[in-house]
């Protein structure tokens, strides 16, 4: 075994499927809480379309939750740094309640 293929301590081997590896195209994500979790869905909205479904949802802890917020806002500057800022644009609305009957208290 080489000196760049030994394991190294603390080292984290991460495999990933291709169905994984594909990846899903999401234009909305809707974040909500309990104390114990952070549950993240994306949807992917279509214009014209009364129905959109979650495409995937993602649960993390809150220290996970900040964890992410830190590492995003982190990739995010660098991005900027080579790329430019980021110009943020006004979010069309979309009915939160996706077609279904309005929440009631």
């Amino acid at each position: 075994m080489s000196e760049d293929n030994k394991p190294r301590p603390n080292q984290l081997n991460i495999e990933i499927s291709e169905e994984v590896a594909d990846g899903i195209y999401s234009n909305l994500a809707i974040i909500t809480h309990s104390n114990s979790e952070f549950v993240l869905d994306f949807v992917r909205v279509m214009p014209g379309v009364p129905k959109a479904k979650v495409r995937a949802r993602v649960l993390l802890t809150p220290q996970h939750a900040k964890r992410l917020l830190r590492a995003l806002a982190d990739n995010i500057g660098k991005f900027e740094q080579v790329h430019g800022q980021i110009r943020e644009t006004e979010m069309p609305e979309i009915p939160m309640n996706f077609g279904g009957p309005a929440a009631q208290a």
